[in-house]
């Protein structure tokens, strides 16, 4: 993986910079999001206590009845809030032999108060308001501190129960649960329904696997390349196995995806920095419990593991635990962290810097040390019968098998992208620079001779 990483790596940064030079003669942006380790080092442009919604997202509305419940399209990435009491519901119209999750994050207003186990809970409903899947809860956890809360619920295909099995009109159900503390008022929601369709042949044993490596290999090392995080799901920055620096300030919260191919493990781990003496007048000799958050959630959102880490001033690290290989029957595992592994695709990780770290240490950012491994060779997929909504969202390049808009032994050797629209971003930036980039340095560089010329010509 070392030299595509390394052709990666060349092809972004002489693409940035050809950018970065169009976009500061034009006065157009700059493409802010693509990882470089020529790029001079800013911290992320994310404000904090932020989060960044799908672009263009169509805003639904939950009501208090099923009776008067929005569609909701898989494919789809809405807008919506939640109330501080009740539930409120939202309608799908599904077939009889696709898979569909509904992941929701709820965003918690920027300083507003808020306890350790409250949180939000999704539900997937028949028409006879019988649960689909057991209950989802995400809730703040020990640093105390505002930031996205993302569950999600799902009506899965071929199950062995008996309910939820047929076509027709299901329901999903967001609440938020156990406010103590936090003031009333609504909190903001984003709804992203996923499909996922049926094998081209059932030939799953129905049964998850019995044993896997559960070793934690030794993270990579060696110098880290900067990179800016994503503010939200939609904008998530992606990343290649290798070691990334990015900048975190109390209450923020980054974005990032890993390509995961079917049969691969992925490993990652956080490094905080020490805080600076006496930044910000503050004295900096308190405890601050939980305040890294690192969680690693599927390519449908779905958490699979999260870490805590507690903070007191002094370079601190924490690691994910080991999650099994990516494979379709880890569906059928009890534990979360086994059945989360379910799909190929882009995973998310997600860091959180409590806000109650500024309150000890200042305000400055502190340093985040990403360091991130995946594991084995990527497989052929299981064969899916038609195409994911979003399209492409568990797609796998080498030897793909899945029928998810790619042709079988398509190569590439990794996961094509995000399918949530935006793509990802240093996979795009790659895929541009293997393409395009010669025609567009030859360009700017055409265009930099002819003006010199003229000058020279006194024109």
């Amino acid at each position: 993986m070392g030299r595509r990483t390394a052709w990666w790596r060349s092809r972004v940064a002489v693409v940035g910079a050809v950018l970065s030079a169009v976009a500061g003669a034009s006065g157009a942006p700059a493409l802010a999001a693509s990882p470089s380790p020529s790029a001079s080092f800013s911290p992320s442009s994310t404000t904090a206590s932020s989060y960044v919604f799908a672009a263009g997202a169509p805003s639904v509305k939950g009501t208090v009845s099923t009776g008067d419940a929005e569609l909701l399209e898989p494919g789809t990435t809405y807008r919506s809030s939640l109330p501080s009491e009740g539930k409120v519901y939202y309608r799908l119209d599904l077939d009889n032999t696709s898979s569909v999750y509904v992941a929701a994050t709820a965003v918690p207003p920027r300083d507003t108060p808020v306890t350790a186990t409250e949180g939000v809970r999704v539900t997937v409903l028949d028409a006879d308001g019988r649960f689909c899947s057991a209950p989802d809860t995400a809730t703040i956890g020990a640093g105390r501190s505002p930031r996205p809360l993302t569950a999600w619920g799902a009506r899965t295909l071929p199950s062995k129960r008996s309910l939820c099995r047929g076509a027709g009109t299901y329901y999903v159900a967001v609440e938020r649960v156990l406010r103590t503390e936090s003031v009333s008022g609504d909190w903001d929601l984003e709804l992203a329904p996923v499909l996922e369709p049926r094998l081209r042949q059932t030939g799953s044993t129905s049964e998850a696997p019995e044993s896997w490596d559960s070793a934690t290999p030794s993270p990579p090392g060696g110098g880290a390349v900067p990179v800016r995080g994503g503010g939200g799901f939609g904008s998530a920055t992606a990343l290649e196995q290798g070691v990334w620096r990015d900048d975190l300030r109390p209450g923020q919260t980054l974005f990032y995806e890993v390509p995961v191919g079917w049969g691969q493990q992925v490993y990652a781990t956080a490094e905080i920095s020490s805080a600076e003496a006496g930044a910000g007048g503050v004295s900096g000799k308190g405890l601050v419990p939980g305040a890294v958050n690192l969680a690693l959630y599927n390519p449908v959102r779905g958490l699979v593991d999260d870490t805590s880490i507690s903070y007191s001033g002094s370079q601190r690290s924490g690691a994910l635990p080991a999650v099994p290989p990516v494979g379709y029957d880890n569906r059928y595992a009890v534990s979360g962290r086994v059945s989360g592994m379910r799909f190929a695709g882009a995973y998310y990780l997600v860091v959180h810097l409590a806000a109650r770290v500024g309150e000890e240490f200042g305000d400055g950012p502190l340093g985040l040390t990403l360091r991130v491994r995946v594991k084995g060779e990527p497989e052929g997929g299981p064969g899916y019968a038609g195409e994911s909504e979003p399209a492409g969202l568990f797609q796998a390049g080498l030897g793909d098998s899945s029928g998810d808009g790619a042709a079988p032994g398509d190569g590439g050797g990794g996961v094509s992208g995000s399918g949530h629209g935006h793509g990802g971003v240093g996979m795009k930036v790659a895929a541009f620079g293997g393409i395009g980039a010669g025609t567009l340095v030859l360009g700017v560089l055409g265009v930099w001779v002819v003006v010199g010329r003229r000058r020279a010509a006194g024109v």
